[in-house]
């Protein structure tokens, strides 16, 4: 299953159209890493709204995507995490620390125009 990476602008934005392999999301990451270069992207969107069931594997999988994306130069905001799915993740213990999250697209989009806009008006640089 190929997860299509749709360029909107500056943001990728990649929907999860159902339940993936654990080769599918590696897959997933390893493109939307390399099309932030390629693109030059300042934000990355990861749409999990069909999911109804992540283990731990597709967890540390998206946080990977979100810490990878920022050591590249861009946001990223997970959208879409079904109550289910936080229930499930709170009971494991499994966590996306230091994650942007948001309830679904527009909000998510708006939280990459909040976050680019202040990095671009001088706001913090990362990694001093």
């Amino acid at each position: 299953m190929v997860v299509p990476i749709l360029k909107q602008g500056h943001y990728l934005i990649a929907t999860i159209p159902t339940a993936l392999t654990d080769a599918d999301l590696q897959d997933l990451r390893d493109g939307l890493v390399a099309e932030v270069g390629l693109y030059r992207s300042r934000g990355v969107v990861v749409d999990i709204t069909v999911l109804d069931v992540m283990d731990s594997f597709a967890v540390r999988t998206v946080r990977d995507i979100a810490h990878m994306t920022r050591l590249r130069g861009a946001e990223t905001v997970i959208v879409g995490i079904q109550p289910e799915v936080a229930f499930s993740m709170v009971e494991l213990g499994l966590t996306l620390e230091d994650v942007n999250t948001a309830l679904d697209l527009e909000e998510g989009l708006a939280l990459l125009d909040r976050k680019t806009k202040r990095a671009g008006k001088g706001g913090e640089i990362r990694g001093t």
